[in-house]
């Protein structure tokens, strides 16, 4: 059964966002970019995330599935944020 995402909601006016012209865009918060600025630019890929298989308590994924989409990124940012607490 596909679980429905109970995410925040947009504030964004979608409507209106796609109703505008590139004209009614105002980009007078954002500098302008020339070549010179991508000249030195480099890309940085994020590392790949390993493939595991791991056993979990059935009402501890159901309780991370509850909290909607990426609920394996969820379970991840626990785990990291456990790691570094007991790193120091």
């Amino acid at each position: 059964m596909k679980k429905k995402y109970i995410g925040k909601k947009s504030k964004t006016n979608w409507k209106k966002l796609h109703s505008m012209k590139d004209k009614d865009i105002d980009f007078s918060d954002i500098p302008e970019t020339s070549p010179a600025f991508f000249k030195n630019m480099s890309v940085r890929m994020p590392k790949p995330k390993e493939l595991v298989s791991i056993r979990i308590d059935n009402d501890v994924l159901e309780w991370f599935r509850h909290k909607g989409h990426k609920y394996q990124t969820r379970i991840n940012a626990v785990l990291r944020s456990y790691v570094q607490a007991h790193s120091h």
